[in-house]
């Protein structure tokens, strides 16, 4: 596909659009297509009513997956897993998905995707590697992850942290927040640029980002 060149007032479209808290799943994979084009099927679905939200727009060149810290509560060597589910698990069901994207837009296949997060009642499991788990992307650069809904605790908002390191590349340590949630606003570390799409309606919720790396 031949690039064009993005409007400026379609690139902030799609900026305003990552930040908003909406809870509706994009459909279909609008970020591998144009941009131009992508910006057009935004720009259509607001008309007709229909609040579709994506994550950073692939092909910016500024719109790399911004980092952030791991917390104190990381823990090297996860098991490798897709799903974080155990036997009588408390908890609102995820799914979460998307794509590790370099340069380009290019898929990253083999990338480390590593996950670990709070449970339902806002605490990590420190002794053991209860809701932790990493996994590598497909050769699309897809991954998938069924876990629960983080619980929020005292001075954060719902979160999960990820680090993403390509094959012999650089480790992105980030964190990925969820739309509508009351506590993003006094939250010292939140990013909007790092809220997922979610589909909060479906049964697991559906959650989407795709990462963006210099890579």
């Amino acid at each position: 596909m031949t690039p064009r060149a993005f409007e400026p007032d379609r690139r902030r479209l799609l900026r305003l659009f990552v930040a908003a808290p909406f809870v509706s799943v994009l459909a279909a994979d609008l970020l591998f297509a144009d941009e131009a084009d992508a910006a057009d099927a935004l720009l259509a679905a607001t008309a007709s009513g229909r609040n579709q939200t994506p994550t950073p727009g692939c092909g910016d060149d500024d719109e790399r997956t911004p980092e952030e810290t791991a917390g104190p509560f990381f823990k090297p060597r996860s098991p490798e897993r897709t799903s974080l589910l155990e036997p009588g698990m408390k908890g609102t069901r995820l799914e979460l998905s998307g794509r590790v994207l370099g340069r380009n837009c290019r898929p990253i296949a083999g990338a480390l995707v590593d996950f670990w997060h709070a449970d339902a009642g806002g605490a990590y499991d420190n002794d053991g590697f209860r809701l932790r788990g990493h996994q590598y992307t497909d050769t699309h650069g897809g991954y998938r992850l069924s876990t629960i809904l983080p619980g929020a605790y005292t001075g954060r908002t719902r979160h999960i942290h990820v680090r993403v390191q390509p094959a012999g590349g650089q480790l992105l340590t980030t964190q990925l927040y969820f739309p509508g949630e009351k506590r993003n606003r006094g939250d010292g570390l939140f990013r909007g640029e790092l809220l997922m799409s979610l589909d909060a309606n479906a049964s697991p919720q559906q959650g989407r980002f795709h990462f963006l790396l210099d890579a």
